[in-house]
């Protein structure tokens, strides 16, 4: 199975491009506990100038494959899930008395 891509646009001293790079690995090494492979790619704004035409004012963005999944904040839960869809995989529920 391919691994999910994950991209992440933003830019260096980003403060919210930092606290979405630490969601996004935080999901990441929980999903890799599980054997769910994903792929972090990360392109820089100020290195691209069409992405800096695309995204400057809605930085950082968060792709999971080609669909656009956030801008400026990253919801754990909600990534989550969406990288499990991407992958196919159910997510594991455990239910407590």
């Amino acid at each position: 199975m391919e691994p999910v891509r994950i991209t992440l646009i933003g830019k260096p001293g980003c403060h919210l491009c930092d606290d979405a790079r630490e969601v996004v690995e935080g999901v990441r090494a929980k999903l890799a506990a599980e054997s769910v492979a994903t792929e972090l790619v990360e392109l820089n704004i100020l290195e691209d100038e069409a992405l800096a035409r695309l995204h400057s004012e809605d930085i950082p963005v968060v792709r999971i494959g080609e669909k656009r999944h956030a801008i400026w904040r990253v919801d754990p839960d909600k990534f989550e899930a969406a990288v499990r869809r991407a992958a196919g995989c159910a997510r594991k529920t455990f239910w407590r008395r």
